[in-house]
């Protein structure tokens, strides 16, 4: 069975939101068109506390862009973003919940970030998507959001790891970039990690 993970689609992620994606808000019309055409939808949700060790915010001194060790782990530091129970938490109001069967939410303990939809940055915890996932009897993954070069990139990354057969909807997705190419190489890292990278019109 095929299932769809969207990644992300939260308001602070949003090109209006506190850590925005360019064109990020493009990628909903993308999610809603295919959200039908699958029997199981499912939704990753970044769900900070306040005092997250990934907010630059908490770190006097520091400004977002600039990498630290956090849990032994490279990590950026970004503005404060997908706080718990805020409105930019939220996902994006045109997006269709109600088309969406299961939220996994990620990224709750401030020690340590959660790039991907299924491990900890860290990888000593898991979040429960991929023993959700085949309790349904999903073996393939279907994957958009944002962003293209962390969450996204992370969470194809560990799907193909787990073993998941794995399509990337390419203009499904939407880059940080940081740095100028990284959504470019994030694809790049997919495709020889195992997974399909197309269009959305090829998938339809």
């Amino acid at each position: 069975m095929r299932a769809l993970l969207l990644v992300d689609l939260q308001n602070d992620f949003m090109p209006f939101g506190s850590l925005p994606v360019s064109d990020g808000d493009v990628v909903v019309e993308v999610a809603n068109a295919l959200i039908p055409r699958f029997p199981l939808v499912v939704a990753s949700q970044d769900w900070h506390p306040a005092d997250h060790g990934s907010f630059a915010s908490v770190h006097p001194g520091s400004v977002p862009g600039e990498v630290i060790d956090l849990a032994g782990v490279s990590q950026v530091l970004w503005p404060d973003h997908c706080v718990q129970n805020t409105p930019g938490a939220s996902f994006h109001s045109a997006l269709d919940i109600g088309g969406v069967d299961h939220v996994v939410r990620k990224g709750s303990d401030p020690e340590v970030d959660s790039y991907s939809a299924f491990f900890d940055n860290d990888r000593r915890r898991d979040t429960g998507l991929a023993a959700y996932l085949e309790q349904r009897g999903a073996e393939e993954l279907v994957i958009m959001g944002l962003a293209t070069d962390y969450c996204v990139r992370a969470t194809v990354l560990d799907a193909c790891g787990l073993g998941f057969g794995v399509t990337v909807i390419e203009d499904g997705c939407r880059a940080v970039d940081v740095a100028s190419g990284d959504g470019e190489r994030a694809f790049m890292e997919m495709r020889q990690a195992g997974a399909r990278v197309i269009p959305a019109a090829e998938f339809v």
